[in-house]
Parts: C-alpha cells; structure tokens; sequence
C-alpha cells in the first residue's frame, strides 16, 4: 500500500492534534489485541491506525469514548443507583425522626401528668389537713 500521509485522515479527523490523539489510542489497541481492519504489510501499529482513520474503517466516536475513559481519573457512578441509595437513607432518616419525635412526645405527655399528679397531691393534703 502507498504512504499514509496526515492529508489522508485530515478529511475525517480535521483536527490534527485530535488525530495524533485517535492514532495513539487505536495504535494501543492493536498492540492490545484489537482486530486490525487493514493489512499490515508489514507496517508499525502506528502506521496501520493511520491506515485505518484514513480508510474509516475503525469508529472513530468510538476511539473518542475510549480515549476519554482512558483519561478520566475519577469513574461516574450511574445516577439511578445513587438516587435509590440516596432515597433508601432518606426513607430511614425519616423513620428514625419520627420515632425520636414519638418519643420525645410521649416523654413530654408523661411529664405533663406527672407535674398534674405533682400539683394535684399537695392541695390535697392541704385540704385534708384543714
């Protein structure tokens, strides 16, 4: 096959420091096994990617995904696990607040009839004393 030249892949990746960027990640897949979509001939994986951009014969959304995970250092998490995890404590917290609340309530109810008992008892015996 002819030369590979920057002109070639140009007309489907116009921007050339994307394209040295595409090249380098497909040129890493083959050295880590990918299918090759062209001949080799013999050629350097570097060579055989820039083949295969210039061809389209590989995706290059794809190679696009794949560059991009490969330099994320944090992973995203999906959002609808966070959101069941995140309602499944709020249903708790909920719980958990209401049973203090209950509580608490029935603390106060319990002190109210203890400070009536408390009122009460005294003016008793003061009635029975006169």
């Amino acid at each position: 096959m002819a030369r590979v030249t920057v002109e070639d892949c140009i007309l489907r990746v116009p921007n050339r420091f994307e394209l040295v960027l595409l090249t380098a990640q497909r040129a890493r897949d083959i050295s880590a096994g990918a299918q090759l979509t062209v001949d080799r001939d013999n050629d350097k994986t570097t060579v055989v990617s820039l083949r295969e951009i210039a061809d389209s014969t590989v995706d290059t959304e794809a190679l696009r995904t794949a560059l991009i995970q490969g330099l994320q250092k944090t992973v995203d998490f999906d959002e609808p696990e966070e959101d069941a995890e995140m309602q499944a404590i709020e249903i708790e917290l909920a719980e958990a607040s209401m049973n203090l609340d209950l509580s608490q309530e029935m603390r106060e109810d319990s002190l109210t009839e203890q400070d009536e008992t408390d009122f009460i008892a005294p003016e008793e015996e003061t009635e029975e004393d006169a």
